[in-house]
């Protein structure tokens, strides 16, 4: 609750300041004169706009620093993630007792791959893989790439509640 009446506060500052510093340049532009402030006034905008300043200065830093931190916690969240989903799918590699290739075919298959880029990739022919397919399909027991995705999300979330 403090902080964004802060923010608030701080913004109505710093477009105080502006106004202060912006309004006469640009009546001096028009050729409209203004009346020049009694120098004690002139001097509290001048402070006003000085504190703005600051207090704009520490909540930048601090949402800057928030935003590092943030961005810190994400970024090892993902790598538990990116961990977590290794182990699932070397797991699930293992007790499917796929080959070399079939690993690296599923591998692709789950990445989204189509089967000519998969043979494209792999230098072999697309039937080649579609046999690949066929067997990983069969050994995971499911009828299609979806499928074999689904199971490695059941697995993550499985993961995630025994954590």
């Amino acid at each position: 609750m403090r902080e964004p009446a802060l923010l608030i506060f701080a913004v109505a500052l710093q477009i105080i300041g502006c106004l202060f510093f912006v309004v006469p340049i640009i009546f001096g532009f028009f050729g409209i004169s203004l009346r020049p402030a009694p120098w004690q006034i002139y001097e509290i905008m001048e402070l006003i706009s000085a504190l703005a300043l600051v207090i704009g200065l520490i909540m930048s830093l601090r949402l800057f620093n928030r935003s590092r931190v943030e961005r810190d916690h994400a970024k090892l969240a993902l790598k538990r993630a990116s961990s977590a989903f290794g182990e699932v799918l070397e797991e699930r590699f293992h007790e499917w007792q796929l080959s070399a290739a079939e690993k690296d075919v599923a591998m692709f298959l789950i990445k989204g791959s189509s089967t000519a880029e998969i043979a494209d990739m792999r230098n072999t022919s697309e039937g080649t893989i579609k046999a690949q397919n066929a067997a990983i399909y069969k050994k995971a027991g499911v009828t299609g790439k979806t499928q074999l995705l689904s199971l490695f999300v059941e697995d993550l979330f499985e993961k995630n509640e025994q954590d």
